[in-house]
């Protein structure tokens, strides 16, 4: 990780330091300003989002990291004692710092596989419906005739696509919590 206070990151953000200033973040795990001004925290986090196309996570707690958080692809506001102008302005709120790696590593996880698994769903029934239809019409000769009436198709579509996101919403979770935070290499494998 790299820690850079804002006097430094002051001279860093002038162009001619900028390309050697990111080949150095582009090697980092992570990278924490502190004492820096809101200004120069939302201008970092641009900078390593348009120049290395990465994803950027900001985390901040105050009124001072709002404009980081809304530049950042995923903004996290920890809700304290300064307040809850970060929250107000984040994608996702927590109480503690803590809490980040329960909800990067587990919730993640299992928001990541539901996704793809219900955007696979997604494309199989709507594969599976045109199939019929388009199989239908060499039995009516081309004629362009309805197989279902337009109830049964509205029907169709609310069940299929309300229900099913529904329940595996809820219930499921193809790996533990515990073993989830046991393994954080799973994160990733899942990608």
């Amino acid at each position: 990780g790299l820690v850079i206070d804002g006097r430094t990151l002051e001279h860093v953000l002038h162009d001619s330091l900028q390309n050697i200033f990111l080949e150095l973040t582009e090697k980092c795990r992570a990278v924490v300003c502190c004492q820096a001004t809101p200004l120069q925290k939302s201008v970092l986090v641009k900078l390593v989002r348009s120049k290395l196309k990465a994803m950027t996570l900001a985390v901040g707690d105050g009124a001072n990291d709002v404009s980081m958080i809304q530049v950042a692809d995923i903004g996290m506001g920890i809700s304290g004692q300064e307040g809850m102008q970060a929250v107000m302005a984040s994608d996702f709120a927590i109480s503690q710092f803590r809490h980040l790696r329960k909800l990067l590593l587990v919730h993640g996880h299992w928001c990541y596989t539901r996704l793809t698994n219900m955007v696979l769903y997604f494309f199989y029934k709507n594969v599976t419906y045109v199939n019929l239809l388009f199989w239908y019409q060499f039995f009516c000769g081309f004629s362009g005739t309805s197989m279902t009436n337009y109830w049964i198709l509205i029907l169709f579509n609310l069940l299929f696509t309300s229900v099913p996101p529904i329940i595996y919403g809820v219930l499921d979770k193809d790996v533990s919590a515990e073993i989830l935070m046991e393994l954080p290499q799973l994160y990733t494998m899942s990608q």
